[in-house]
């Protein structure tokens, strides 16, 4: 009886030594993915302060790369990323961006962050720019196609869709990646028949 107990009891603690080494493999796994994760983080605060570098040292592209880079592998943003891209975008004439960016910034900080002042400032200046920008390309629209003629399509009677340059799909890129879509003005044909073309240059042909 003596005899079974012992063997039970050395079962026992065998098995309470196993779990003890398998914990201890789980805790050193953890720890190796902490590792892992703490040198990721490291290195992307790296490349940020890097970007943020070249933003001030007015080297826009050299920047928008680096800041491409830490924007792919971050899982959540922080708001002092979220103003320098907008600043960034401002100078690179990303107006639309910029705008999104520094709306996310002052969102995040309200009137009291450290680069408010300046995020509201080039805001103010970013819609400013957009403004202008559109305007200027309605005008000239305009005068280019103010006396309204025609544009002879040739024997065939048809153009590669401009919109489309004849694949049948929109790609615009943003700052995450390219977005597609498909084309609103060829009916996913590619080209335009002379009287739609015409129509197009007038702005006068609408979106399917």
């Amino acid at each position: 009886m003596r005899f079974l107990l012992a063997i039970m009891l050395c079962a026992s603690f065998g098995v309470i030594r196993l779990q003890a080494q398998t914990l201890s493999e789980k805790e050193k796994i953890q720890q190796l993915e902490m590792q892992r994760e703490t040198e990721r983080q490291r290195a992307l605060r790296v490349k940020l302060d890097s970007a943020i570098a070249l933003v001030e040292a007015a080297n826009y592209e050299a920047a928008d790369e680096k800041l491409r880079v830490v924007l792919k592998n971050l899982r959540s943003v922080p708001s002092e990323l979220a103003f320098y891209v907008g600043k960034n975008s401002f100078h690179l004439q990303r107006y639309k961006q910029s705008i999104d960016w520094l709306n996310k910034y002052i969102q995040l900080k309200g009137t009291a962050g450290q680069f408010s002042t300046q995020a509201v400032d080039l805001l103010k200046q970013s819609e400013v720019a957009i403004l202008k920008e559109t305007e200027s390309q309605r005008q000239k629209t305009a005068e280019f196609f103010s006396n309204d003629y025609d544009i002879d399509c040739g024997p065939t009677g048809k153009v590669v869709c401009p919109v489309c340059t004849g694949t049948t799909v929109v790609i615009k890129k943003g700052y995450f990646g390219n977005k597609y879509s498909t084309c609103q003005f060829c009916k996913q044909k590619g080209y335009l028949v002379c009287e739609d073309y015409n129509k197009l240059l007038r702005g006068e042909l609408k979106p399917n």
